[in-house]
């Protein structure tokens, strides 16, 4: 009997320990489903593919989020291989946003990552097909490549859908209202906030537009010529006609057709200049301009923030890249 005794005692701080942890369970589970994230500070994980969708993340849930990104400054975005461990940390993220079909490597982690929350920029906003002449170039065929286009970098979305939306402030406006929608879905306890931010947001993006048609109406050509055919968006927006470079791989050679072809396009339209972006080489456009008798300069497709960047964030460059556009155009 005394036995017994002895062991019921033992029994009861065990007894009492367990319904401790039960109790701290329940709260912790309470607790986690009150707070906005998965972090230790509360906050929501938003995980971005790249920049334009970082910088969404940034503005609209400012300190209510924790943003990291998958593709760190000076990397080619298109190029992505994505490592294990930035694998588990997009399946620990609270929200994923990412732009599918610009990263192949990140559309199959995204799709494997089992995150709840997961907005894909590419269904915000209507995607168009460019065409080669006057715009962007025409991605068809296998791998998104155009017919006697070597050396294309990078797989575009379904059906050759040119997915550099953001390069566009009026669409890139659009994924914004998106974006601030997940968000406050995802934390509804801040709602309120995302949509102050979204809102207040969508008025720079307007400005931007304004000054953007406002500083290319008038110019003396509407033609540019670039390496890099990430503009096709922007080209349409406001009237212009962009001339990409077969071969848009930044190492590769343009073909003597279509150095020719680009020679008879700059002397027919007035071309002034060559664009070439800040996170590939200018090889390609110094060799075109030394044989046309051009100049280069710098066209920022922003997918990514360096301090070879002409700005700071997103509207920076944009605002240089208008600035570069004007003077190579001949804005009056």
């Amino acid at each position: 009997m005394k036995m017994d005794v002895m062991n019921v005692r033992r029994l009861i701080p065990t007894a009492a320990l367990a319904g401790a942890v039960a109790l701290g369970a329940t709260a912790l589970t309470a607790c986690s489903g009150a707070g906005a994230g998965s972090g230790k500070d509360g906050k929501l994980d938003v995980m971005s593919s790249f920049y334009p969708m970082q910088f969404l993340a940034e503005q609209i849930g400012k300190d209510h989020v924790k943003v990291d990104t998958l593709t760190k400054p000076g990397v080619e975005p298109h190029d992505l291989e994505i490592t294990p461990k930035q694998t588990g940390q997009l399946g620990e993220s609270d929200v994923v946003l990412y732009l599918k079909g610009l990263q192949p490597a990140v559309d199959k982690a995204v799709a494997q990552s089992g995150v709840k929350h997961v907005v894909d920029a590419a269904k915000l906003t209507e995607l168009e097909v460019h065409g080669s002449s006057g715009h962007d170039h025409a991605h068809e065929g296998e791998e998104g490549h155009t017919a006697g286009e070597e050396g294309h970098d990078h797989a575009h979305g379904e059906a050759g859908e040119d997915p550099h939306v953001w390069l566009d402030p009026v669409k890139y406006a659009e994924v914004a209202k998106g974006v601030g929608a997940a968000l406050e879905k995802a934390d509804p306890d801040h709602a309120a906030d995302y949509r102050k931010n979204t809102d207040e947001l969508l008025g720079k993006l307007t400005a931007l537009d304004t000054e953007f048609k406002n500083g290319l109406q008038n110019t003396a050509t509407k033609t540019f010529i670039t390496t890099h055919s990430a503009f096709g968006y922007l080209a349409e927006r406001y009237g212009l006609d962009q001339e990409g470079i077969s071969g848009v791989d930044p190492e590769s050679e343009p073909s003597p057709a279509r150095m020719k072809e680009l020679q008879a396009v700059a002397k027919k339209d007035n071309v002034s200049t060559v664009f070439f972006e800040t996170l590939a080489s200018d090889k390609t456009a110094k060799s075109l301009a030394t044989d046309t008798g051009l100049k280069t300069d710098v066209l920022d497709p922003l997918e990514g923030i360096t301090d070879k960047s002409q700005g700071a964030d997103y509207f920076e460059v944009m605002r240089s890249n208008l600035k570069n556009l004007q003077k190579a155009l001949g804005s009056k």
